[in-house]
């Protein structure tokens, strides 16, 4: 008796991302089994392309549309598979690729494709901001405006978005913000609010690192106000997954939340600015999402080698804003 294979569609992004495409899509030829898959491979060629062939895949019920490309393509793909039958896969190649690392789906591609040869379907949550779906993280404050500048940079990787930051560090204001958390009203100067989904931004930077993919609730962190010394503290927090337990840190945990802010201005979700009015309403949707996941994950991929260039790129950032302001008042007694 011969088993019906499986529709699966690859959408791959061809300018997304840090790695070259067409060895993915070599090692898919070579290691994908063809005993279980029939597949496809379908190559954007437009912004917002990946969503139409995702739709059109969940209405034909696939059994599931793989991203090859990093959280904006996954993104786009994910909010047309929620509710549907058809689940998402990920070959992550992106410069953060938030949602693959929390789910533990490799950065190598050879083990990402051994992953959906697996076939092992985990449903999960998502969020919604203003009504715009993500998967990881959205929020408000200097992540968002830096996610912005980033998107405005052309620059890609976990560096540039470090150097952006420091360099927008000294000249952004914490706002005023006003929280409703289901009824309950508090008042932050804040940095940033973050809306977790799941734990981290990407690149393992670890924003709500108790945040769960399956909980039901969002995990929300305020950072508030600091100064350039606690720099490099928050930093190491942020990737050893101990950020909540910095002074500068507020959390809780919730199924909805209005943020009200004085002005309008940037938002996020997943990374990708959007601008947002006074109000925000952010809320959770339970276990709307089928994805591809390892059965049993190994343990977190962690780049050492990036940590420690982080770190370097923050400390030698200090330095040079220090140098700078030391020359700025040289300047003003002369």
């Amino acid at each position: 008796m011969t088993t019906e294979k499986k529709k699966i569609t690859f959408i791959v992004n061809p300018i997304s991302g840090t790695q070259g495409k067409e060895q993915i899509l070599k090692l898919i030829r070579e290691r994908l089994d063809l005993e279980k898959y029939e597949y496809e491979v379908i190559k954007t060629e437009y912004a917002g392309h990946a969503i139409v062939i995702a739709n059109e895949c969940a209405e034909r019920k696939d059994h599931a549309v793989i991203a090859i490309g990093g959280d904006g393509t996954v993104n786009e793909i994910a909010r047309s598979l929620v509710h549907t039958q058809t689940a998402l896969g990920i070959i992550p190649c992106g410069s953060g690729n938030g949602l693959a690392r929390h789910l533990h789906i490799s950065t190598n591609a050879r083990k990402a494709i051994d992953i959906l040869n697996q076939g092992y379907i985990e449903t999960i949550d998502y969020g919604k901001i203003n009504g715009q779906l993500f998967f990881c993280t959205c929020g408000v404050g200097f992540d968002a405006f830096i996610s912005l500048k980033f998107a405005e940079s052309g620059k890609r990787g976990p560096l540039s978005y470090v150097e952006q930051t420091l360099r927008e560090n000294l000249s952004y204001k914490p706002e005023t913000y006003e929280l409703d958390i289901e009824g309950n009203t508090e008042h932050y100067q804040a940095f940033v609010i973050a809306c977790g989904n799941a734990a981290q931004y990407g690149n393992n930077a670890f924003i709500a690192p108790s945040a769960s993919l399956t909980d039901g609730l969002l995990d929300i962190t305020v950072l508030l106000p600091f100064t350039l010394l606690d720099v490099p503290s928050l930093t190491f927090q942020l990737f050893n997954k101990t950020i909540d337990q910095n002074s500068h840190i507020k959390t809780f945990r919730c199924k909805s939340l209005h943020i009200h802010r004085e002005k309008p201005g940037v938002a996020h979700y997943d990374g990708d600015p959007i601008m947002m009015g006074e109000d925000i309403y952010v809320n959770i949707v339970p276990a709307g999402l089928r994805v591809i996941t390892p059965e049993e994950p190994e343990s977190p991929e962690h780049d050492e080698n990036m940590l420690e260039r982080t770190q370097e790129v923050v400390l030698n950032g200090i330095k040079q804003l220090n140098d700078e302001f030391f020359e700025g008042i040289r300047k003003l007694n002369r």
